[in-house]
């Protein structure tokens, strides 16, 4: 097995550990939420744990997409199969919309009926504790995402500490419900706030590889750089469409040769192009050749 391999699977491994984490932890935080706002009637405190459990979601559709992708193409399924993982997640932010308009709701009538809360310190406990683990799965995911390389694993992070912030907004309303009795409506509807954002991430992120997307320029350096380094000429790369399947990804893309280039070199070319491309980013290209 090669360098690059291992370093890949572990990688891959890294990702995996900081995945089941985080919905093992963010299971706990929504549970404990639930709890603690079923027995003082909070709508804020329920909405925030759904707003906990929307990370433990995400990171479940990344596992649950590494793992179907990772089923060989067959013949219903050429590709393979990891495009599950963009339906998946569609499905899921549809759910955490529709949550989010619950509470919404329910907020909203809160306001109407003019009811209020009392939290207790059990709202309090739980609330600190949780911004303060959001914030150490913010900067686990920050940690993880720097070794790997994982684009995602920065997003999660970020996700982690949207979560502190908007338990942050609960933990100051706790504080003032005693002197404002619409604290509990307002911040439910805030939160629900929330859960609306991070349905639309979700479902964002979902639906743009399948409508389709261009290459980012980071791609696009690379691609560049490893034609030229294998090539040994600039190859006026242009034309190049990404295809993703989950963690399988498909390239195709143009390059331009010199004239006199002989069918056999340019095919020669292409492979060694195509080849490297598979090592180093782990995708598999086809290449058309054109004379410049």
């Amino acid at each position: 097995m090669s360098i690059d391999t291992n370093q890949h699977l572990n990688k891959k491994k890294l990702v995996y550990q900081q995945g089941w984490i985080s919905i093992l932890i963010n299971g706990l935080l929504f549970a404990s939420k639930y709890w603690v706002g079923i027995i003082t009637g909070s709508v804020a405190l329920m909405a925030d744990a759904w707003h906990s459990l929307s990370d433990s979601l995400t990171s479940l559709i990344v596992i649950f997409g590494a793992k179907i992708s990772s089923k060989p193409p067959d013949k219903e399924h050429p590709f393979g199969h990891g495009r599950a993982e963009l339906i998946a997640s569609i499905i899921i932010g549809v759910i955490l919309g529709l949550v989010g308009f619950e509470f919404a709701k329910e907020s909203i009538s809160k306001l109407v009926n003019k009811e209020g809360v009392e939290y207790g310190m059990g709202a309090v406990w739980v609330t600190a504790i949780s911004i303060i683990v959001n914030e150490l799965l913010a900067q686990y995911a920050f940690l993880i995402g720097r070794k790997t390389g994982n684009p995602s694993l920065k997003a999660d992070g970020w996700h982690h500490r949207s979560d502190a912030l908007s338990s942050i907004i609960i933990l100051v309303g706790i504080f003032f419900a005693n002197y404002f009795w619409w604290i509990d409506g307002v911040l439910g509807f805030i939160v629900s706030l929330l859960l609306f954002r991070a349905a639309y991430d979700i479902i964002k992120e979902g639906t743009n590889p399948l409508l389709g997307e261009i290459p980012d320029k980071e791609l696009l350096a690379n691609l560049n750089r490893i034609a030229t380094e294998s090539s040994g000429m600039d190859t006026h790369l242009h034309h190049v469409h990404v295809h993703r399947y989950g963690e399988h990804v498909e390239l195709t893309m143009h390059i331009k040769l010199p004239k006199e280039t002989t069918l056999e070199n340019a095919h020669a070319i292409a492979d060694n192009i195509e080849m490297e491309i598979l090592n180093r980013l782990h995708i598999d290209a086809t290449i058309h050749m054109e004379p410049q």
